[in-house]
């Protein structure tokens, strides 16, 4: 899941870069990762505040390829 660390992290870069999240790609991909092991392990019925829809993070993921 989501560690405290990483959600520091996505912060302390969003902040820094004014909220661009085209610079936090990298934390964005954890945070999204994460997200799409939640919603395997739960059948997409897992919740979180941190996690969008599962179709969103789906999405996301495929139209953010390594």
């Amino acid at each position: 899941m989501l560690t405290t660390g990483t959600a520091c992290e996505l912060q302390i870069c969003l902040n820094k870069h004014t909220y661009k999240p085209e610079n936090c790609q990298r934390h964005l991909r954890q945070l999204y990762m994460c997200c799409l092991k939640l919603y395997e392990e739960t059948n997409d019925m897992g919740e979180s505040t941190a996690c969008p829809l599962p179709r969103v993070v789906k999405r996301w993921i495929k139209d953010h390829p390594e």
